[in-house]
């Protein structure tokens, strides 16, 4: 059965669509099963994994409003082991449309249900807000990864999504955790950037993974190309760093088939 992982922020800018599908990515090299589920409305993970907007006839806006079920939605990928459920820009108008649904909560947990046990993971990437359908795949997942840009701001409307966390444990689902806080678009150069990263691991602990994403050209240039950075240059710090991130994850829930000599790459 899937273990279920959410990627979110409601933060615009942080590394979110670039996480979802470099570490879905990451998890399929590895050779375990994975479902990325696009639920932004700007659907640049569909984009990013080579699908053009032009050729989805079907998406998760069907899934949601006009019960499509989801094995009909899903797309295979280029890359082996990595499955697809695309989004579209009419996903803007499914919060309006399922605010008078029962249960309107749980509307993505029960699309994924039926495909849940054909996959290792499945990966949700969030929209960047803290509306209906981010509150819908947090009662779907058994866990969050929180992308974090290491400037300035880091820590602001991190407290918002924590708090929206707590209150979707204590109402919607109880066995929800926090994954991680993973820290992205690191200069090991700048002062600031280390700074960020201390006050982080400061206030968090362990919360906060080991696995940092460094800022990266390749990891830039790679969804223009429509791949994951693993694909478009798999010896580039980015896909280093995503496949560090995916093993960490694996070892954290005691999940890994791996050597135990493949160690984490620095």
């Amino acid at each position: 059965m899937a273990r279920i992982i959410g990627i979110a922020n409601q933060k615009g800018g942080v590394g979110k669509t670039t996480t979802a599908i470099n570490l879905a990515a990451s998890f399929a090299v590895l050779e375990y099963k994975t479902l990325l589920v696009d639920a932004d409305p700007q659907a640049n993970s569909t984009t990013g994994v080579g699908f053009d907007l032009h050729n989805i006839t079907k998406s998760l806006y069907d899934c949601m409003v006009n019960e499509a079920e989801a094995k009909k939605v899903i797309l295979k990928t280029a890359i082996p082991h990595l499955d697809l459920i695309p989004s579209h820009i009419d996903l803007v108008g499914a919060e309006i449309e399922m605010i008078n649904y029962p249960n309107r909560e749980t509307v993505l947990k029960k699309i994924i249900e039926p495909v849940k046990d054909e996959y290792d993971f499945i990966v949700i990437d969030c929209s960047p807000s803290l509306g209906l359908i981010t509150v819908n795949a947090l009662v779907a997942a058994d866990s969050v990864v929180v992308p974090v840009q290491t400037e300035f701001f880091a820590l602001e409307g991190l407290g918002k999504l924590l708090n929206t966390v707590k209150i979707v444990q204590s109402r919607l689902n109880t066995s929800l955790q926090i994954e991680g806080i993973l820290m992205t678009m690191y200069d090991g150069r700048l002062r600031l950037c280390n700074q960020v990263v201390s006050e982080v691991r400061r206030h968090f602990e362990d919360m906060v993974f080991s696995s940092i994403i460094h800022r990266n050209t390749r990891l830039s240039e790679a969804p223009s190309f429509g791949k994951p950075v693993i694909l478009y240059d798999a010896d580039s710090k980015g896909a280093i760093n995503y496949l560090n991130l995916a093993k960490e994850i694996l070892q954290k829930n005691n999940l890994t088939k791996i050597n135990q000599e493949d160690k984490i790459m620095t």
